[in-house]
């Protein structure tokens, strides 16, 4: 509206000033040819002026509401285009019918007494057939009186119902929740809400300092009890290979008993074993039958008189 009222006055004024320049290079006398001209010159100025204030352009993506000082605001909504209008009985108010993106935050209270700080993105625009309406009930700064009033009512409304932690493990339930509540409280003043999402989600400081103190007690707990569990574990171990230890020494014990030469076998696998690491040796080692565990024979004499003694 403003926009339209600059520019017709510029226009008048240029009008103005050109029948000015007009009138002064016209003769002081001249009869009635100059008073034909001027005549003409004020038809010529009138036309001007009336092809200047009786046009109107409604660019892309508005839409026109006509004002008339006798009969109010007229319901006929105008579409992009040219469009008459009669000076100073009628008025044109344009408004912009795109969807314009908008931020709103709220500070509200979750079910549990926690203080939430929530961002809002809508993006809303008004509804053209309603635009006499929106003109006559909220004017051109629809948006600036309408959204940030129910968007804090509807916010505070939804988070009321959620705990803290249910605001974060349901985020998308409560932003379906929230868009569904407040498409159906825009529809009441006729705007559409094309997209309604949450941007920023926060907690209180005492809120977030009780999360994080609970998250390192978890933790704590978790280690705790990984002691706990590697504890049991190792003393399991340490029975099982007492009970492997147990009954291979009575096996051996038994190996013995009944059969002599299992400790002759014995030593001649020591023996091997002395012999392969003294092989991979550089130094030069001298060892006698005794040290290399070969005495066979004086073993085998020895093993053999004390079994024949137990049978």
């Amino acid at each position: 509206g403003a926009v339209v009222t600059r520019r017709r006055v510029r226009m008048a004024d240029k009008v103005r000033e050109a029948a000015q320049r007009i009138f002064a290079n016209l003769p002081s006398g001249g009869g009635a040819p100059m008073g034909a001209l001027g005549l003409g010159a004020v038809g010529l100025t009138g036309l001007a002026y009336g092809s200047a204030n009786c046009l109107f352009n409604v660019e892309g993506g508005h839409r026109a509401v006509m004002y008339h000082r006798f009969g109010g605001v007229q319901q006929r909504v105008r579409g992009e285009g040219t469009h008459l209008v009669l000076p100073w009985f009628q008025r044109p108010v344009l408004y912009d019918v795109r969807a314009k993106p908008r931020m709103i935050q709220s500070l509200t209270g979750s079910k549990d007494l926690q203080m939430v700080n929530i961002s809002l993105r809508v993006l809303s625009r008004p509804d053209p057939g309603f635009l006499p309406t929106i003109y006559r009930e909220l004017g051109t700064d629809y948006d600036e009186r309408v959204l940030p009033s129910i968007v804090n009512e509807v916010l505070k409304s939804v988070v009321a119902q959620y705990n803290a932690s249910q605001l974060i493990t349901q985020r998308e339930a409560v932003s379906q929740r929230i868009r569904t509540d407040l498409l159906s409280r825009a529809r009441e003043f006729h705007l559409e809400l094309d997209d309604v999402s949450i941007t920023h989600l926060s907690f209180g400081k005492e809120y977030t300092a009780a999360v994080e103190a609970k998250q390192v007690a978890q933790q704590e707990a978790e280690r705790a009890k990984f002691v706990v569990d590697k504890a049991k574990q190792e003393k399991k171990s340490t029975v099982i290979k007492a009970q492997g230890e147990a009954k291979s020494a009575k096996l051996i014990g038994d190996a013995v008993r009944d059969n002599p030469g299992y400790i002759q076998l014995r030593r001649l696998e020591a023996a091997r074993d002395v012999a392969g690491t003294l092989s991979k040796s550089t130094n030069k080692v001298y060892l006698d039958t005794q040290s290399l565990l070969l005495n066979v024979t004086d073993s085998r004499d020895v093993l053999l008189e004390s079994h024949t003694k137990k049978k």
